[in-house]
């Protein structure tokens, strides 16, 4: 399996559990749908691009930008979206950043995987 399909399975089992998460827990609905939404289309992405850059020498740049980018997400979510929504924070910013967190660990996952295996 290339790097590529492990990290769209891991991008999918991702989503899979975060809807399940937001569809099952009391008071999640609308937010819970929002923070998943963002999470999925900041960190597909930035994900990929890490992926991409394993075993090059951009790869810690590239690395740094795409975590700099994940925390300016998440505050615009924080200071700017959320309230302009007149919503609770804490269903959109708690799935979230646990969505960022669980896609974080499938990325480092594959990367490992790709680096370990000698592919790169």
């Amino acid at each position: 399996m290339t790097a590529g399909a492990r990290y769209l399975v891991g991008l999918g089992l991702v989503a899979a559990l975060g809807a399940a998460a937001v569809r099952t827990t009391p008071g999640a609905r609308p937010g819970g749908w929002l923070g998943l939404f963002v999470a999925l289309v900041v960190q597909a992405p930035l994900g990929w691009w890490v992926i991409d850059a394993v075993g090059t020498e951009r790869f810690t740049l590239v690395w740094a930008l795409g975590m700099l980018i994940r925390l300016a997400a998440l505050g615009l979510m924080a200071l700017v979206a959320v309230p302009a929504l007149g919503w609770r924070p804490e269903p959109v910013l708690l799935t979230l950043v646990g969505a960022l967190f669980a896609l974080l660990v499938v990325e480092g996952a594959v990367a490992w995987m790709e680096y370990s295996n000698g592919t790169v």
